[in-house]
């Protein structure tokens, strides 16, 4: 078992791989720029050098990064998607230039157009943004969404179809989120609920090709379409289902990152303690970064 948490890049790229290791992760996540602004600060040769050094040193793996907030690349505002487009490319250059093994998007929004509509402008967007891309390894993730708003990907036939759409043009699969899938009506919160909705992902796009599962539990009610995430065992998914989840023969092999909120220190480290708890591992001993890295600012 894999487990991570999302961290943070401030003083720089490398300190997100610091970190990971610093609190225990075998796995993590990271923004690789500004989540929340079209511009983005572009690291610089020295920038991705440290972080692949600290990366491998550390063992952690999977790396994955996480896509701007802003880009909604299912946008019916042509101006809205083609500076999606724009921005995506930078994220898939950005991670590439890191060695990140996989980039998680959500597949946007259908405001102001039909679901089937925004299916089709993000698979368009993603062709077109991937053009000429090296990947070297890395994957593109699509995320299902909790269906809030006029998101798209709240169904696994949703992300199904666009993994069909893009699959000729770039190496593409799928990325989990408990919390999205518990509010968008997958009853996984139960014994029998799980079962259905393992099936679903096989049936669907294949379990296969799921790479990444968020771990979070949800502050809202079940199909309530609203995304809030919650410690593990503190919200309405509740530690039983998690322990269900972690030990499924199916679900288990893959890596599960955190992106719970950390309300005060150390919540990080006890989410991933629950996790590998449930799941019956034992938690490594953190490593201090290795001498001649660059450490935590």
């Amino acid at each position: 078992m894999r487990v991570g948490v999302h961290t943070s890049i401030a003083g720089g790229l490398a300190n997100a791989a610091h970190h990971a290791k610093q609190i225990g992760c075998d796995s993590f996540q990271m923004f690789s720029a500004n989540p929340r602004g079209w511009r983005a600060r572009e690291p610089n040769p020295d920038d991705y050098e440290a972080f692949r050094e600290a990366r491998s040193v550390y063992r952690l793996h999977p790396v994955v990064v996480h896509d701007n907030y802003l880009i909604n690349l299912a946008s019916a505002d042509s101006r809205i998607r083609e500076g999606s487009i724009a921005a995506f490319r930078k994220e898939l250059q950005r991670a590439a230039g890191l060695g990140a093994d996989f980039l998680v998007t959500h597949p946007g929004s259908a405001k102001g157009t039909t679901t089937s509509q925004a299916i089709s402008n993000c698979i368009g967007s993603l062709r077109k943004a991937v053009n000429g891309i090296h990947f070297d390894g890395l994957t593109i993730l699509i995320e299902n969404t909790a269906g809030q708003g006029s998101q798209i990907g709240r169904t696994f036939q949703e992300v199904a179809e666009i993994l069909a759409g893009v699959a000729r043009d770039a190496p593409v699969s799928a990325c989990i989120d408990t919390a999205h899938c518990f509010a968008a009506g997958y009853a996984i919160h139960t014994a029998t609920g799980l079962k259905d909705t393992v099936k679903q992902m096989e049936s669907s796009f294949g379990i296969d090709r799921v790479c990444v599962i968020h771990a979070n539990d949800s502050k809202t009610p079940f199909e309530s379409h609203c995304d809030r995430h919650e410690h593990i065992g503190k919200g309405q998914i509740g530690l039983e289902a998690f322990r269900r989840i972690v030990t499924h023969p199916k679900l288990r092999a893959i890596p599960f990152i955190c992106e719970t909120p950390v309300d005060r220190p150390g919540d990080d480290k006890r989410n991933i303690r629950i996790l590998r708890k449930l799941a019956g591992t034992a938690t490594p001993r953190p490593r201090t970064p290795d001498r001649g890295l660059r450490t935590l600012s």
